[in-house]
């Protein structure tokens, strides 16, 4: 359980600093200068952007270089339960959390630097990645933007062992901009100069067509998925292909045909960072790889006992039309392997498109359950939330809570044991493990 000094030093930085993204580099900049640059003293960085899949595959990087036996620290945001989540620092055997003493001391001296100048406070904590990450050793490191690219916080690393772009769509738009290609520029943003750029599958030729002219431009050896490397499902296993050869491999732990292709643009990036993978260690990656909140199968806990007997509840944070249509695929998926009737759990906040999610569903799910997102300041109300799924073609109601959900659910189906997403929102992804009494370790 996370004790209350890193949390503590936190609320004071909310406190005194505003809330939100204020993308720009100079303030980063000058606060990692006072602190020695700790940026520039890292092992090799993988560096990952894009609107979805990057944390699958900051996921499936570390599991592959720790399958290699190596040591690698490991950036993700946001978390879902505790701050601490952000930063899993190496250890022989796999990485840990980092402990709380460590992360307080780490805020404390990052925030002392800072001298009260104005920042936000995710700057403040990228800084507090970046010296954590110097001080402990490692072979690698592997760092998820947060917002965009070219102006977030961790886009101070000037030499990256490789700069990987998952695919991009349409979110954030108020920051990014309206049309797909401006936020493919923004997570170009990430590609430096000389340095290796791995290209993940993108669904639009429009983003694929910026972020290659953007390697090309800076002269970086690019490797794009479905031109240089890929992977696809055969008999039931994972094949990855890339000039080297075949991998025959098992499927992703992490479900969801749209995991082969993340999965495969981690194996690239790995090697594209100067590591081997041998077919030994990324068969044992793909078996052990875990991604908490992210088509989770909900671990028993206080919520699972509410649901009705024998349901299989699945947890996703997937919040735009994007994570919407390839959760929706996986789950159809499912559905063609072992048929249950399937029942939606969902909560929202204001700033994502919640009928381009919604319409993913339509013909899958057989009714939605909406609630309100305690987490968050900007959850949309449950009952609005219920007229956005009903204009996206589905069937839905208001309800007060996921408990309330899952015991309306069981007090009224009579049928076969039912299929239950509980999803829209990290922060309800957050709040559903935390009631559910199984926090990520």
């Amino acid at each position: 359980m996370t004790t209350l000094a890193a949390d503590r030093e936190i609320e004071s930085l909310m406190a005194l600093h505003p809330k939100g993204f204020d993308l720009s580099l100079d303030r980063i900049s000058r606060l990692l200068e006072r602190l020695g640059n700790p940026q520039d003293h890292l092992p090799p960085v993988i560096h990952i952007a894009g609107t979805n899949g990057k944390g699958s595959c900051a996921a499936f990087s570390r599991a592959l270089l720790e399958a290699a036996g190596h040591r690698v620290h490991v950036h993700t945001s946001p978390h879902l339960v505790n701050w601490h989540e952000r930063y899993r620092l190496a250890a022989e055997g796999g990485g840990r959390l980092v402990e709380d003493h460590v992360f307080a001391d780490a805020i404390a001296r990052v925030a002392k630097a800072n001298e009260g100048e104005t920042i936000t406070v995710f700057e403040i904590l990228t800084a507090v990645t970046f010296l954590l990450f110097s001080e402990h050793p490692a072979d690698a490191v592997i760092i998820e933007v947060g917002l965009g690219g070219r102006f977030d916080a961790t886009n101070v690393i000037t030499e990256p062992a490789v700069s990987v772009i998952m695919p991009v769509s349409l979110d954030h738009e108020s920051f990014l901009g309206d049309r797909v290609e401006l936020i493919a520029a923004e997570k170009a943003g990430i590609i430096k100069g000389g340095c290796p750029v791995v290209i993940g599958a993108q669904e639009s030729e429009t983003a694929l067509q910026v972020l290659i002219e953007t390697a090309e431009r800076l002269d970086c050896p690019a490797f794009v998925y479905g031109q240089d490397f890929l992977a696809f499902e055969e008999n039931g296993r994972m094949v990855y292909q890339d000039e080297d050869g075949l991998m025959d491999l098992s499927p992703p732990r992490l479900p969801g045909r749209h995991q082969f292709a993340n999965a495969a643009a981690a194996i690239a990036a790995v090697k594209a960072a100067g590591f081997e993978i041998s077919h030994r260690v990324a068969d044992k990656a793909m078996a052990n790889v875990a991604w908490p909140g992210r088509m989770q199968k909900l671990p028993p806990g206080r919520l699972t006992e509410l649901a009705p007997a024998g349901a299989d509840i699945w947890l996703d944070g997937g919040h735009n039309p994007g994570a919407g249509v390839v959760v929706a695929e996986a789950l159809a998926e499912q559905e063609e392997k072992n048929p249950r009737p399937l029942f939606l759990i969902s909560g929202m906040i204001n700033t994502k498109d919640q009928s381009g999610y919604f319409r993913a569903f339509k013909g899958l799910v057989r009714h939605v359950y909406t609630v309100p997102v305690s987490l968050s300041e900007a959850s949309v109300p449950n009952d609005e939330l219920a007229v956005r799924a009903v204009e996206a073609g589905l069937s839905a109601e208001p309800v007060s809570s996921v408990a309330n959900a899952l015991m309306l659910l069981r007090d009224t189906w009579d049928g076969p044991p039912p299929r239950i997403l509980i999803g829209g929102s990290l922060y309800l992804a957050g709040a559903v493990l935390a009631e559910n009494g199984t926090p990520p370790v």
